[in-house]
């Protein structure tokens, strides 16, 4: 069974496994209402996954049938995925973000091989060599998790109190790692009495000792040029602002001095954008800025699905580069190249 930790106050925290991924778990967390517990979260959609929350929310004195409702921080797999199945068990509303939401809706109706064709025209005009791309070319179009996940029936509007009897939990809209990822203040005092603005659930937005990834918001239909960093950026300043006494992330665990982790993924994020335009003194595609870039390992070392993703991060980069003036697209380069303006 995943740890369960009880936090005060009416709030504790199930360790809930994330299949064959290095993160290991996800926090889901129990927020009691006065007409019943509700989810923070939920996790990943996987038999010993749900088996694990199940035994959790036993051990927190709440069978999983007798869920009131679940807020969804973000619709990523390892944080939506369960919220079909904890639903269907209990009669649960299920809320989310507008922009999240959208995002749900799309999957639930993109064919698979839709998306195979976008990524790989995504990954040839990023750069990537053929032997990258040919595996894309050769697959077989099939489900995949998380693309047919549940359709919210609230939404989390920003700025406004959520509907929970008897807590006072505000919305905050911190888009960056999603378009549609929301925080969760909860304004009552810290149980421990810390010093501080009360406690937040942070989804990805603010974690530990990982910076999230933050890539381009991926949608076949939507030809926006989105600066997923930059809302980002903005959304930790915001977030710094509110100088809550306690973080309740998503992963890892929980800890206190928001403001200063927060100035420390500026901080990161700001000598990544110093290091990127020193490399653009050359035109590279945002491949070679990838494989330049610095990770939690050697380049040779990261395995294709991750590249996939230090390629779509690499472009959130570019793109803030570009917004800020200080870098541009090669006109008629092909694949794209930026070079330091």
């Amino acid at each position: 069974m995943g740890q369960v930790h009880d936090h005060g106050g009416g709030v504790r925290s199930i360790e809930v496994p994330i299949p064959d991924n290095p993160l290991g778990t996800t926090l889901v967390y129990v927020v009691d209402t006065d007409r019943g517990a509700v989810l923070v979260d939920t996790g990943w959609d996987d038999p010993a996954s749900w088996d694990t929350l199940v035994e959790g929310l036993a051990a927190c004195g709440t069978p999983v049938d007798e869920v009131h409702g679940v807020v969804v921080t973000h619709h990523h797999p390892d944080h939506h995925g369960l919220s079909g199945q904890v639903r269907e068990a209990s009669g649960a509303w299920l809320a989310m973000h507008a922009a999240d939401t959208a995002i749900v809706r799309r999957a639930r109706s993109t064919e698979p091989g839709r998306w195979l064709a976008y990524m790989t025209a995504k990954l040839t005009a990023a750069g990537a060599p053929e032997e990258h791309l040919a595996p894309l070319r050769a697959a077989r179009p099939r489900s995949v998790p998380g693309l047919a996940p549940a359709l919210p029936d609230r939404e989390i509007v920003p700025g406004e109190l959520l509907d929970l009897a008897g807590r006072r939990l505000r919305a905050i809209w911190t888009p960056g790692h999603t378009p549609g990822h929301v925080c969760l203040h909860l304004e009552e005092h810290h149980p421990a009495q810390l010093p501080g603005h009360g406690r937040l659930f942070s989804g990805d937005h603010l974690l530990p000792e990982i910076t999230p990834h933050i890539g381009l918001y991926e949608d076949p239909d939507d030809t926006t040029i989105a600066d997923p960093l930059g809302d980002y950026l903005d959304s930790l300043e915001r977030i710094g602002r509110l100088a809550p006494a306690e973080v309740l992330p998503a992963h890892q665990h929980t800890f206190t001095d928001a403001t200063g982790r927060v100035r420390e993924l500026l901080t990161h994020h700001e000598d990544r954008l110093t290091g990127l335009l020193a490399l653009l003194s050359e035109p590279l595609t945002a491949w070679q800025v990838a494989e330049r870039m610095e990770w939690n390992r050697p380049w040779a070392q990261i395995p294709f699905q991750s590249r996939n993703i230090a390629v779509s991060e690499a472009e959130a980069h570019l793109r803030r580069l570009v917004k800020l003036g200080q870098a541009e697209a090669v006109t008629g380069s092909e694949p794209v190249t930026y070079v330091a303006v």
